[in-house]
């Protein structure tokens, strides 16, 4: 008996140090972190990606995710963007090879490395990016905490079990998302963020295709939209983009839910929202309202939790001076 009570008192003990460390990191970050050492840094962030999107719209979408593939592997330290001489980081690995930005982060890590050497993080960067092009694909916008450091380790191995894959079912998504500390509401807001940009057909051809490897298609995707997207990805096609959006890719909104609800998003992880009581309401709910939607306003409550993920702060980590150099 006595053992039993020490062990549960250890095991009492360890969990609240971990809450205790969680938090700490977290109170690190604040809104402002900048305001003596870099006083400008958003405004030089907002006049980059401003002169970016203004020629190439499309990299929104791509740059929104490169924020949450990093957070979700070792947490939001930029481990995203480092190289390897050998192909063995983040970036490299299979569920990563479809990302793109990575040359508009180093010009914006340029522009305030000029301005304020060495004080901006690339995570922070990340952060910053992803909340000005929701913003300017007439999203919401929301105040950013900083104060993150750059971690200095990329493996190839971590994004295949940290970040959820497009077929994960229901289960598996909130699994994974418990993991980091966000709950089935994040995880159904996060979600919309599929509202802007393309996927590749070979992301989800299997529902068009084989999808219990005898030849046959998705019963819970639309028999119509199957044959429209038939059209335009043939069996293994690996190059062909189609918009998550149909006509809309370029713009934030709520037609994600509407896409879901209607059984027409892309993804077997999307239409695995419908398999949950709690986010098949929350579906529900934002695929039928306009100007009352909560959606915006949950967004941006959702990124800035997101954006606590298992931060480096004080001394821990580092300031690149070139985010995407050498792991």
């Amino acid at each position: 008996m006595d053992s039993l009570k020490l062990s549960s008192g250890l095991i009492f003990i360890q969990l609240v140090l971990l809450a205790f460390v969680f938090n700490s990191a977290n109170a690190q970050l604040k809104v402002g972190f900048y305001k003596d050492t870099c006083p400008q840094a958003e405004a030089i962030v907002k006049g980059v990606m401003d002169q970016v999107l203004k020629v190439a719209p499309s990299i929104s979408g791509p740059l929104l995710r490169l924020h949450f593939h990093d957070c979700f592997v070792r947490g939001c330290d930029a481990s995203i963007l480092l190289n390897s001489c050998t192909g063995q980081a983040e970036k490299d690995s299979p569920p990563n090879l479809s990302l793109r930005g990575y040359q508009v982060i180093d010009r914006v890590k340029a522009a305030l490395e000029k301005k304020c050497p060495g004080v901006v993080s690339c995570a922070d960067i990340l952060a910053i990016v992803a909340r000005d092009v929701t913003a300017a694909t007439l999203g919401p916008s929301w105040r950013v905490e900083t104060g993150r450091r750059d971690g200095r380790v990329s493996k190839f191995s971590e994004p295949l079990t940290n970040l959820p894959p497009f077929f994960a079912n229901i289960s598996q998504l909130l699994t994974q998302f418990r993991s980091k500390n966000l709950s089935k509401k994040d995880l159904v807001v996060l979600s919309g963020a599929h509202t802007l940009g393309t996927s590749h057909c070979s992301s989800f051809d299997s529902r068009l295709y084989n999808f219990t490897g005898k030849g046959d298609t998705d019963p819970t995707l639309d028999s119509e939209y199957i044959a429209r997207l038939k059209k335009i990805c043939k069996a293994g096609d690996q190059i062909t983009l189609v918009e998550m959006d149909p006509g809309g890719a370029r713009t934030f909104d709520n037609s994600y839910y509407k896409l879901v609800a209607n059984r027409r998003a892309l993804f077997h992880s999307d239409a695995a929202l419908l398999d949950n009581t709690y986010t098949k309401a929350y579906v529900k709910r934002q695929s039928v309202t306009t100007d009352g939607s909560t959606f915006f306003k949950d967004f941006g409550v959702s990124m800035r939790k997101m954006g606590r993920v298992e931060v480096l702060t004080s001394k821990a980590g580092e300031i690149r001076k070139v985010c995407s150099e050498v792991n």
